[in-house]
């Protein structure tokens, strides 16, 4: 059954190996079934066009703007990178702490994000409080698992190489030979990001990503955009900001934060 299975794909991939039919042929060619738009898509019909979905994909920047920020956590200690949403600030961070923990540059990634309640209780959550607190981590783990299977990561974070907490378990630590993303800091006053960053040690690279503009705080309690200001003085920190140009989601989400 294998061999027929292998022989039959070989002679359909023959008898469609042009790349049109005949106009008299009764034969149609079929093409991947329109599914809505992609990032990149200049012709839906072919296959090579689709996103990749190997676990391992190669990073490559979408706009100028991730661009930038890809090349500031290559030659940065810190990072800032500020923008709405859908610009991949958060996908960009963790796949690039996966290629460093991969690559031996680090021995540990350490990802952290407030576990701020956006009109909701954290109180009628069920659970303890590892319970509670996991749907504020579960985007964190839902990049990760774009990067690596379930199983790997499952065995990463057993050994403690991968480290997934809220940003309140940060408060006297020293991450040295680490990757650190901080995610959703616009929602961190400024003396919890103060106290974030102070945890950055020894060859380690530490990403904070969030939108000014998108707080769960009250605004004058925000203290990214604060943050952000000062650092700009600092030699070895870098601030990117990213704008609607760099919104890799569906083009309705740029559309919306216009008036929104």
């Amino acid at each position: 059954m294998a061999k027929r299975s292998a022989r039959r794909r070989a002679m359909e991939a023959e008898l469609y190996a042009g790349e049109e039919l005949a106009l008299d042929s009764k034969v149609t060619k079929l093409f991947p079934v329109e599914t809505g738009w992609r990032p990149d898509d200049s012709d839906r019909r072919f296959p090579k066009h689709q996103r990749e979905q190997r676990f391992v994909k190669n990073l490559t920047p979408k706009s100028a703007g991730q661009k930038r920020l890809m090349e500031a956590i290559d030659t940065h200690a810190l990072v800032m990178a500020l923008g709405p949403a859908g610009t991949g600030k958060t996908y960009i961070a963790i796949s690039k702490a996966v290629e460093a923990l991969e690559s031996g540059k680090v021995g540990r990634i350490v990802l952290s994000r407030p576990a701020v309640e956006a009109g909701e209780s954290i109180g009628f959550l069920p659970g303890d409080m590892e319970d509670k607190l996991a749907p504020y981590l579960r985007p964190l783990y839902d990049a990760l698992l774009d990067r690596m299977s379930p199983k790997k990561l499952k065995a990463l974070m057993v050994e403690g190489l991968i480290e997934i907490a809220p940003v309140g378990y940060m408060r006297g630590r020293t991450l040295n030979n680490a990757f650190v993303v901080v995610d959703e800091a616009q929602n961190l006053t400024y003396q919890q990001i103060k106290m974030v960053l102070t945890r950055l040690g020894w060859h380690s690279t530490m990403v904070v990503t969030g939108d000014p503009n998108q707080t769960d705080l009250l605004p004058e309690l925000s203290g990214l955009k604060d943050v952000s200001d000062r650092l700009q003085a600092v030699e070895d920190a870098r601030v990117i900001e990213l704008d609607k140009q760099d919104i890799v989601r569906h083009p309705l989400v740029a559309s919306m934060l216009e008036v929104l």
